[in-house]
C-alpha cells in the first residue's frame, strides 16, 4: 500500500511540470541511469566477495556478513529507485518485493536465542539436557548424567539463563554492550583489550536483583542445610552454547574454594564478565556467534576434595579407528589436568575389555587441594600418594565403564572430566563432545606449473577456483547448449547467464571475454564449477572435442589430462562450514544470489518471479537499458535543447548532451567538437561508408522514399562521454543504435534495432539476413522477425565496445 501511494504521488508531481522542466527530464532519466549502474556493479562486487567467503578459504566475522548484506541490500534499494524514476514508475511493484526479501535476511541475521521463562534457580536434579536453554550446555549434561544415567555426580543447582537476562535487563546492559561490540575489530587486539574491560567492569559493578541474589543466597544454604556442613563450592559457567558443537574451552571464567554467600554472589557476576574476555569475545565472534547467542547460565556445585583427578577420551581424537579409551590423571584437584601444567599418569585403555593396553606414570611434585580457611592451595604430593602408582585397576575398569556409558548415551565420543575423593568415589564433573580429526582429509598444495605438460593459456579471471579435466565444447548459440554433453568442459566467446542450464553438467567453464562480478559468474560459484574468465583467447587456442585440464587456482589450462593435480582435487573437509557464522553466510547467500531470472524473453522475467536479491538487480539492470534504448522516441527528447551536426553524409542529425558529449558553445557541431567515445566510433564507421552522391534519386533501392524527400527526415542522438543513443532514420528504413563503453565491462554492451525498407517484402527479408549474419559473426544475439531485428552484445571491454573501424 505504502509503495503504491509512492507510485501515484511521484506520477501526479511529474504531471505537474512545467514545459521548461519536461525539456530536462530526458538528461535527469540518463542520470538515473548512471546510477543504477553503479549501484547494479557494487551490488555485483559484493556478492563476488561473499561468495569468495563462502568457499571457506578466507577467515571473516558475523560483522563482515551484517555489514555486507546491509550495503548491499542498500544498493539494491537505490537500483529499484533508480529504475522506477527512469521507467515513470513502471516497476514501482519491485519495492514490495524487495521489502520481502529484506526481512526474510534480517530475521536470518537477527534471529535470537530463545531464553525460556523459568525461575532463576534450577536444582540439578530437575535438570537434563533438554534444558540447555535454561541451564546451559554444562548443567544440562550434568542433569543428565545423574537423573537419566544415575552417574554420580555433584549436589548443585543451575543459576538460569533467565535469570541472566533479569541481571542484563535491571542493569540496561545488552543495547550498551551490542552498541560498544558492533563496531569491534577483531584485527585490533588493544582496541579489543580496552572493549573487553570496559564491559567486564559495566557487569561486575552492575547492581544484583534483589530477588535473584536472595534466590542464590536460599539455595546455597538448603546445600549447606542438606550436607549439613560447610561445604565448599564451585562456581562454573555454563553458557547456552558451550560444551555443544562448540565446546568454548577455557573461554570463560571458574570459581573454585568459595565457602561464603557473599563470595558466591561476586563470583556469580565474575563468571558473568568472562563472557567478554577478549578470548571469549575473539572465540564466539570467529565462530559466527552473535552478542544476543551469549547468554551465561552459571553453575554453583559442591566441590569434591578430591584425592585424584582427571580428564578422559572416550575415543584416541587423532586415531579414532583404534578403539581405545584414553585417561589422564593428576593428584589432587583437577586444574593441573585441564590446564596442562603438569605431566599426567596417562592409560590407554581398550574400549572392548577395558583392558590397559599402555601406560605412562606421572611427573607431579605438587598438586592443588581445598584448605578450609584458605579456599585452593598448592601443596607438595604426600609421601605416601607418590609411593602409589596412581589409578589401581578397579578404578580404571570404573573409569572405562563410565566413558563408554557416555559415549553410547550420546551416540558421539566424549570429552569428560572426572574426580575421585578421599573415600575412592568416583564423580563425573562434565561431559561434552569430543572433536575427532578426520586423517583422511589431504591439505596439499597445488603446483604453479606442472612440468612435461604444455600450456595453452595460463592468464584469466578466475571466477570460481577448482580443478576439472573434459572433453572442450564450444557454445556459440543458445542451441548448443542443447547438446551439451555431461562432463565437458564448456567453451565460449562470451558469458551468458543461460549456460546456467548445464552447470550440473559442466566440468569447468572457460570464455574469451567476461567478469568474475558478473551474473554468469556468480551462477559458476553458485554451482561450484571451476571458471576462468577473460582469457581473450580461448575459443581460437582450445580446439573443438579438445582434451584439456582446467586448473583454476593458478589460471592454467593444460593440454591433455593432468594427473598430478587433478588428484590432488579431492575435496578437502573444511571444518570452519561447520560453524554458525559460515551457516549464517549460507542461509543469508540463499536469499541474495540464486539467479532465477535468466531469460529477458521468458515469461517468467517479471518482477513477481524475483526470489532473491539476484533477480532484482539483473531485471531492473535489463530493463533498464530497454528504458534507456526507447527514449529516443519520447516527444521530451525531440523538445530538447539540440545541437546540429554537420557532416558529409546525407543525415540530417540533431545531438542532446547528456553531460560531456559534446564540447559547450556550439549550435553546430562537426565530429571533432563531440566527446562522446561511441558516438565518435559510430560516426567514423559511418563517414568511412560509401554514401550515394548529392542527388537523393541518385540512392539506389529506395526511389519511392527519395522522391518524398524521406532521406533526409531528422534524426536524433542523445550522447554522454560513455554513451549514445541514436534514432537513424534513413528513408523507410528505422535503425536506433544505443552503446554504453566505460572502464566496467560489466555495464558495457551495444543494442541493435533495424526495421523497414522501401522495397518488396522478399528484398526486406534478404537485406534483414544479410544484417543479422553480419551481426552474429560479430557476436551479437540475435532475435529477428520478418524484417526486424533486434540485436545485442553484452560485457565486451572499452577498447572492443569502441573499436574504430577505420584503423583496422
Amino acid at each position: 500500500m505504502v509503495f503504491d501511494i509512492l507510485g501515484r504521488l511521484k506520477k501526479d508531481r511529474r504531471s505537474a511540470l512545467t514545459k521548461g522542466e519536461e525539456r530536462k527530464l530526458f538528461r535527469k532519466k540518463y542520470l538515473y541511469f548512471k546510477n543504477l549502474l553503479s549501484s547494479n556493479n557494487e551490488v555485483l562486487e559484493i556478492m563476488a566477495d561473499m561468495e569468495e567467503k563462502f568457499s571457506g578459504e578466507f577467515v571473516f566475522d558475523r560483522y563482515y556478513i551484517d555489514s555486507n548484506t546491509r550495503k548491499l541490500s542498500d544498493k539494491v534499494y537505490s537500483i529499484i529507485e533508480n529504475l522506477n524514476s527512469l521507467s515513470d514508475e513502471k516497476y514501482y511493484e519491485l519495492y514490495g518485493i524487495y521489502k520481502r526479501i529484506k526481512s526474510e535476511v534480517e530475521d536470518i541475521l537477527t534471529k535470537k536465542i530463545d531464553i525460556p521463562v523459568t525461575g532463576p534457580v534450577i536444582p540439578i536434579e530437575n535438570i537434563d539436557r533438554e534444558m540447555i536453554g535454561a541451564a546451559g550446555g554444562k548443567m544440562a549434561n550434568l542433569g543428565e548424567v545423574k537423573n537419566r544415567l544415575g552417574l554420580p555426580v555433584p549436589e548443585g543447582f543451575a543459576v538460569t539463563a533467565y535469570a541472566f537476562k533479569k541481571f542484563m535487563d535491571h542493569n540496561n546492559l545488552t543495547s550498551e554492550i551490542n552498541k560498544k561490540l558492533y563496531i569491534l575489530d577483531l584485527k585490533n587486539m588493544e582496541g579489543l583489550q580496552h572493549l573487553s574491560k570496559e564491559i567486564q567492569d559495566m557487569i561486575l559493578n552492575a547492581e544484583m536483583p534483589a530477588d535473584l541474589k536472595q534466590s542464590i543466597i536460599d539455595s546455597y544454604e538448603r546445600i549447606i542445610e542438606r550436607t549439613g556442613r560447610r561445604v565448599s563450592m564451585s562456581v562454573r559457567s555454563s553458557a547456552v552454547q558451550e560444551d555443544g558443537e562448540f565446546s568454548f574451552a577455557g573461554q570463560y571464567a571458574t570459581a573454585l574454594g568459595v565457602m561464603e554467600k557473599d563470595v558466591v554472589i561476586a563470583k556469580y557476576k565474575e563468571i558473568l564478565a568472562s563472557l567478554f574476555t577478549p578470548r571469549a569475545i575473539f572465540y564466539y565472534r570467529t565462530k559466527g556467534f552473535t552478542e544476543e547467542d551469549m547468554v551465561m547460565s552459571v553453575g554453583i556445585m559442591t566441590m569434591i576434595d578430591a584425592k585424584m583427578s582427571g580428564v578422559m577420551y572416550s575415543h584416541d581424537p587423532n586415531d579414532p579407528h583404534k578403539g581405545v579409551i584414553i585417561i589422564n590423571a593428576v593428584w589432587g584437584l583437577g586444574t593441573n589436568a585441564v590446564d596442562g601444567q603438569v605431566s599426567p599418569y596417562i592409560y590407554v585403555v581398550s574400549k572392548n575389555n577395558n583392558v590397559v593396553l599402555e601406560q605412562k606414570a606421572a611427573v607431579q611434585k605438587t598438586m592443588m587441594t581445598i584448605d578450609p580457611e584458605n579456599g585452593i592451595v598448592e601443596v607438595d604430593v604426600p609421601e605416601e600418594l607418590e609411593r602409589q602408582s596412581g589409578l589401581d585397576a578397579k578404578q580404571i575398569f570404573t573409569l572405562a565403564e563410565y566413558a563408554n556409558t557416555l559415549e553410547k548415551h550420546y551416540n558421539r565420543p566424549q570429552d569428560i572430566e572426572w574426580a575421585i575423593d578421599g573415600d575412592d568415589n568416583i564423580y563425573i564433573l562434565q561431559t561434552r563432545p569430543l572433536k575427532i580429526s578426520n586423517r583422511s582429509t589431504r591439505v596439499k598444495s597445488i603446483p604453479t606449473r606442472v612440468e612435461g605438460y604444455n600450456i595453452l593459456i595460463d592468464k584469466g579471471a578466475i571466477a570460481c577456483k577448482g580443478i576439472a579435466a573434459g572433453k572442450a565444447f564450444f557454445v556459440r548459440k543458445e542451441e548448443d547448449l542443447h547438446n551439451f554433453p555431461s562432463g565437458a568442459v564448456l567453451v565460449a566467446r562470451h558469458t551468458s547467464p543461460k549456460f546456467v542450464t548445464v552447470m550440473d553438467k559442466a566440468s569447468a567453464i572457460i570464455t574469451d571475454i567476461g567478469s568474475a562480478t558478473g551474473h554468469m559468474a556468480s551462477l559458476s560459484r553458485e554451482f561450484q564449477v571451476p571458471t576462468i574468465l577473460n582469457t581473450n583467447v580461448a575459443t581460437s587456442v582450445i580446439e573443438e572435442g579438445q582434451e584439456i585440464t582446467v586448473d583454476a587456482i593458478n589460471s592454467n589450462i593444460y593440454e591433455g589430462r593432468v594427473i598430478e593435480i587433478i588428484e590432488l582435487a579431492a575435496k578437502r573437509e573444511d571444518f570452519f562450514k561447520i560453524t554458525p557464522l559460515f551457516k549464517t553466510l549460507r542461509k543469508v547467500l540463499k536469499k541474495i544470489v540464486p539467479l532465477n531470472l535468466v531469460d529477458p524473453e521468458d515469461t517468467t522475467f517479471v518482477p513477481q518471479y524475483c526470489r532473491t536479491f539476484h533477480d532484482i538487480t539483473r531485471f531492473s539492470h535489463e530493463k533498464a537499458m530497454n528504458e534507456m534504448f526507447r527514449i529516443s522516441d519520447r516527444e521530451e527528447v525531440k523538445k530538447g535543447d539540440a545541437v546540429k551536426l554537420a557532416l558529409k553524409i546525407p543525415l540530417d542529425i540533431s545531438l542532446v548532451d547528456l553531460g560531456s558529449g559534446i564540447e559547450e558553445g556550439y549550435k553546430n557541431v562537426g565530429i571533432k567538437n563531440i566527446r562522446s567515445k561511441p558516438m565518435v566510433a559510430f560516426l567514423n564507421g559511418l563517414m568511412s561508408a560509401k554514401w550515394p552522391g548529392p542527388r537523393p534519386s541518385d540512392v539506389q533501392g529506395i526511389p519511392s522514399a527519395t522522391q518524398k524527400g524521406k532521406l533526409y527526415e531528422k534524426s536524433f542522438a542523445m550522447v554522454s562521454e560513455e554513451y549514445m543513443n541514436f534514432s537513424i532514420r534513413l528513408g523507410y528504413h528505422l535503425s536506433t543504435v544505443e552503446a554504453y563503453a566505460g572502464s566496467n565491462t560489466n555495464d558495457n554492451y551495444i543494442q541493435f534495432f533495424f526495421k523497414g525498407g522501401g522495397a518488396s517484402m522478399d528484398r526486406r527479408l534478404r537485406r534483414a539476413t544479410l544484417i543479422s549474419g553480419i551481426l552474429e559473426s560479430l557476436d551479437f544475439r540475435i532475435k529477428r522477425s520478418g524484417d526486424v531485428i533486434e540485436a545485442k552484445i553484452t560485457k565486451y571491454d572499452e577498447p572492443s565496445i569502441i573499436i574504430n573501424p577505420a584503423n583496422e
